[in-house]
């Protein structure tokens, strides 16, 4: 409900803002090239004036702000997003663990889940591909798996009922 208020008092600043260019444009196009039958009266251009300066300072002001409360958005997520990295780092370390995979084993599994290629993986290992695919058939055939999708899905299936759960507590 708040953040619709700001996105509406913002939409309704830079309509001003808007409207002050339009009529600071129009006032100079009128002086530089405008026709001398169109006289316009010095309160109305005052008042002119006055909206402009209203609109863009307004404008001024809720940028600054809109700025800050996504800055400090921003900040919340980052920080939200190191707790779910860590979480899922420690997800995978537990599962690794009960799996009893060998340190080898735990480093293809860790760049597989990552979505690095075998050849990627063999270059990175400074092994063969062929190595690195007994490597993951391991993995596979301890985990009850049978392919690198089925890896994947299977973290991806324990992050979404982590999210259930912590949804329904």
């Amino acid at each position: 409900m708040i953040h619709q208020r700001k996105i509406g008092l913002l939409r309704a600043a830079i309509a001003l803002q808007g409207l002050s260019l339009l009529s600071i444009v129009a006032e100079i196009l009128i002086e530089s090239y405008g026709d001398l039958s169109i006289r316009i009266p010095w309160d109305y251009r005052e008042y002119v004036e006055i909206a402009a300066i209203l609109g863009l300072s307004t404008g001024l002001i809720f940028g600054f702000a809109y700025i800050r409360d996504l800055r400090a958005r921003n900040f919340r997520v980052e920080g939200q997003l190191r707790v779910v990295s860590g979480e899922f780092h420690q997800l995978l370390t537990e599962h690794f663990d009960q799996w009893g995979l060998s340190k080898s084993e735990k480093d293809v599994a860790y760049f597989a889940i990552k979505g690095l290629s075998n050849h990627e993986i063999s270059d990175m290992r400074g092994t063969s591909e062929g190595t690195i695919k007994a490597q993951l058939n391991a993995v596979y055939k301890k985990a009850g798996l049978e392919s690198r999708t089925q890896l994947l899905g299977y973290f991806i299936e324990e992050l979404m009922a982590s999210d259930q759960d912590a949804d329904q507590r």
